[in-house]
């Protein structure tokens, strides 16, 4: 790969696209606190700020209180210079947000889908209708996004970024990804949903900064996103995490791949089993408690409100069985435990998990509850939008 030569040109864009990340990161900031960090003279700090304040990235926000002298302009990015929008696609609803380039939620909307939830239905016109009506809460036209990031259920393949397989959702298949590019008109991008909840967890969650550390979600379904040196790693075919299929002891290995329930890890702890398990211990799933009827969330919810040991030491038990199995293929050293099941089980679960995977594994990764507030599917989505919007922006600004 040629190296590019070292021009006027791209020293400009190199220094516009350093000062603009600074003032995302830790703006806003006065031109001499910019050429301190950037290690830029005041004189090029100044031309720099007036090249990008000439292309409306960057605007005056403030002043700064000093000794003598006038007060210095405090300089921030306009976070309307560009927006971004995600969405999280389930069979009987979708959830579409939009955020501006600094990375405030400006909007966000959920529509409820007709029909049986996971039927056939035409994604270009759910999503266009999806994004209509979040762009409309927002107060911005379609043409102002930058970059679209959509999380769904099922392999999403890394090579040609669409939905390989998805049982809950029939209509997501290959070629959808190219539909959706010609009928929305902008940048879209297709991803797994647990893996856009591991980088919600990077950014702002209980990994902030951890380069390598796994997500694992548990709930009706089993997922695990896999984060190693700051990327994700999706695996060939896009199955990495598909840790539903685990075999384990004592479950029987199935015989339709067909058939995702059949899974031997997700018959021990997906939705069917922590129903009977519940049942047990005569646990009530407590309603709605946010997750949907007698839920496996209700369900644990309701034991670690009323101190069920039994039930929770028995389903740590059961989630060991997985946690640990990544462990000494991965040694992450952090595990997050996410989805209904994770964020209902709290630190309660977590530590009974940690301490079951100690007892069973040479290493002892330390575990945690996820601290995503909100849709982690919908913050992961618009956070890999961001990016892609960010480096699209910051790349052509001279």
């Amino acid at each position: 790969m040629p190296r590019r030569p070292g021009t006027p040109r791209l020293l400009r864009q190199l220094n516009d696209r350093a000062a603009l990340e600074l003032l995302l990161s830790g703006g806003p900031l006065t031109r001499a606190e910019l050429g301190e960090r950037t290690g830029l003279s005041k004189v090029t700090a100044g031309q720099l700020l007036s090249r990008l304040q000439e292309r409306e990235l960057v605007s005056v926000v403030g002043e700064q209180a000093g000794g003598r002298g006038p007060n210095a302009a405090l300089y921030g990015v306009v976070p309307s210079c560009a927006y971004v929008a995600g969405l999280d696609v389930l069979p009987d609803r979708i959830s579409a947000g939009i955020a501006d380039i600094t990375g405030e939620l400006v909007a966000e909307v959920t529509v409820d889908l007709p029909g049986e939830p996971g039927g056939e239905q035409d994604p270009v016109r759910l999503v266009r209708g999806a994004v209509r009506r979040a762009c409309a809460a927002a107060g911005i036209t379609r043409s102002r996004l930058r970059s679209f990031v959509i999380g769904t259920r099922g392999v999403v393949d890394p090579r040609s970024g669409d939905v390989s397989f998805s049982l809950d959702l029939p209509s997501w298949h290959g070629g959808v990804l190219t539909e959706l590019r010609r009928g929305l008109g902008i940048p879209v991008a297709i991803e797994n949903d647990v893996n856009l909840a591991a980088l919600a967890e990077r950014e702002c969650g209980a990994a902030f900064g951890v380069d390598d550390f796994v997500l694992v979600w548990a709930g009706v379904g089993q997922g695990l996103g896999v984060m190693l040196g700051g990327r994700l790693h999706r695996g060939f075919t896009g199955g990495a995490g598909e840790i539903g299929w685990l075999p384990v002891p004592g479950e029987p290995l199935p015989t339709d791949v067909s058939e995702p329930q059949s899974g031997s890890f997700q018959r021990l702890v997906g939705g069917d089993a922590i129903t009977g398990l519940a049942g047990a211990y005569g646990l009530d799933g407590g309603g709605d408690g946010g997750d949907g009827g007698n839920s496996v969330g209700g369900y644990v919810r309701t034991a670690v409100a009323e101190g069920a040991e039994g039930f929770l030491d028995e389903l740590a038990g059961r989630l060991a069985v997985g946690v640990a199995a990544v462990a000494v293929v991965l040694d992450p050293g952090l595990i997050v435990l996410g989805g209904d099941v994770g964020r209902a089980g709290g630190p309660a679960l977590a530590s009974r998990v940690e301490e079951a995977v100690g007892r069973v594994c040479p290493t002892r990764p330390s575990v945690v509850v996820t601290e995503v507030e909100g849709n982690p599917v919908l913050r992961g989505a618009l956070v890999s939008a961001l990016h892609q919007a960010r480096e699209e922006v910051f790349s052509d600004t001279v």
